[in-house]
C-alpha cells in the first residue's frame, strides 16, 4: 500500500496538546513532584517574605511597631526552546503498522501516522526536559538553569558538608545527614520530599534488603533483597522520590510547593508543533518535525532547601 501522507501544520489548541505531551510527560512533572505554573509570560516573580523583630511583646496603651516585614524576590524566567528533527518515514512506518495490528503492548498509540511520529519526538523532548528541570545550564543550547544549578549558586541553600559517592554501605548515613539539615520550620510539612537520583534510590533499596553493616540480617520484613516491589520509599517519615533528571549522587530535600516549573503552555504564544512531509518538496521519504516552547524552573525560598551534591 502506498504511503500517501501529506504535509500538515498543527497550531493553536491542537499544538498545545502535543507541547503538553512533550513538556508534562517528563517524570518530575507527570508525577506532580513539583508545582507547575502554566501561562507564564516570560517571567514570574516568586516572593519570599521574611520578618525581623517579635510578633508578640508586652502590652502597652500605645501602638508600637515591633516587627518588620521584608519581601525578597526570586524570578522564574522562561527560555524559548525549539526542536528541529528530521526522520525517515520508512524507518518507522512498519512499527506504526505493527502497533495498529495489535502487536504493541501500548493500547493508546495514535491511529494517525503523523501523530505517531510527533509523539515519538515528543517523548525525546520530554526526556531532555526532565534533565533540564534538575541539572540544566542556561549557557548550554537547549537548556535552562535547573533546580540543582540554581541551588549551587545560592548561598542560602543548606548544603551537606560531606559529598562522598553513595552506595548501599553509606546511604543511610547520607540520607540522615540530609534530614538533619532540614530547617525545623520545614520538617513535618505535608509536601516535604527527599528527591534522589536513581543510583541513590537503588542503594537505599539494597541497604534496606539487609546484609550491609548499617542494616544487618535479612533486612525489611526479613525478606532480604526481595522486600521491595516498586512501592513507596520513605526515610524518617519523609517520602523519598526518584527524580530521573538528577545526576548520580545528588539529592535535594524540599517542599514541592517551593519548587516551580513555569511554561507558556496554555497561553496563546510560544507553542507550535509542525509536521512537514518532504516528499512533495524533494521526493525524499523524510519528514520534519518542529516544536517550539518556553520553559524554566525556580524555587522561592533557598533556605528551606537541603542539597546533597557530589
Amino acid at each position: 500500500m502506498a504511503n500517501t501522507l501529506t504535509g500538515s501544520t498543527y497550531a493553536g489548541e491542537f499544538a498545545g496538546d502535543y507541547v503538553a505531551a512533550a513538556l508534562l510527560s517528563a517524570p518530575t512533572l507527570e508525577k506532580g513532584l513539583i508545582t507547575i505554573l502554566p501561562n507564564v509570560h516570560f517571567k514570574r516573580v516568586m516572593k519570599k517574605i521574611s520578618t525581623t523583630g517579635s510578633v508578640l511583646v508586652n502590652a502597652t496603651c500605645d501602638f508600637d511597631h515591633n516587627m518588620d516585614v521584608d519581601v525578597a524576590e526570586r524570578v522564574l524566567t522562561l527560555k524559548e526552546l525549539q526542536s528541529n528533527v528530521q526522520l525517515c518515514k520508512k524507518d518507522y512506518h512498519q512499527d506504526w503498522i505493527g502497533a495498529q495490528a495489535g502487536y504493541s503492548a501500548y493500547e493508546d498509540l495514535p491511529k494517525d501516522f503523523k501523530d505517531f511520529m510527533i509523539g515519538h519526538v515528543a517523548g525525546m523532548v520530554a526526556a531532555k526536559m526532565e534533565s533540564n528541570i534538575w541539572e540544566g545550564a542556561v549557557g548550554s543550547s537547549g537548556q535552562f538553569d535547573g533546580l540543582v544549578t540554581l541551588a549551587l549558586a545560592d548561598a542560602t541553600v543548606n548544603n551537606v558538608a560531606s559529598h562522598a559517592a553513595i552506595d548501599a554501605a553509606n546511604v543511610i548515613n547520607k540520607l540522615g545527614a540530609i534530614v538533619d539539615l532540614i530547617p525545623s520550620t520545614v520538617y513535618g510539612s505535608p509536601d516535604l520530599k527527599i528527591y534522589v537520583s536513581s543510583n541513590i534510590a537503588r542503594a537505599y533499596v539494597r541497604a534496606l534488603g539487609g546484609f550491609v553493616a548499617t542494616i544487618g540480617g535479612s533486612g525489611t520484613d526479613n525478606k532480604g533483597t526481595q522486600w521491595f516491589n516498586n512501592g513507596d520509599l520513605s526515610f524518617d517519615g519523609i517520602p523519598v522520590v526518584v527524580a530521573n533528571g538528577l545526576a548520580d549522587d545528588t539529592a535535594m530535600a524540599a517542599e514541592s510547593s517551593n519548587l516551580f516549573f513555569g511554561c507558556g503552555l496554555l497561553s496563546d504564544i510560544n507553542q507550535e508543533v509542525r509536521y512537514i512531509d518532504m516528499s512533495d518538496t524533494d521526493g525524499s521519504q523524510n519528514c520534519r518535525i518542529i516544536m517550539r516552547m518556553s520553559a524554566g524552573v525556580q524555587y522561592a525560598i533557598g533556605s528551606d532547601i537541603v542539597l546533597y551534591h557530589a
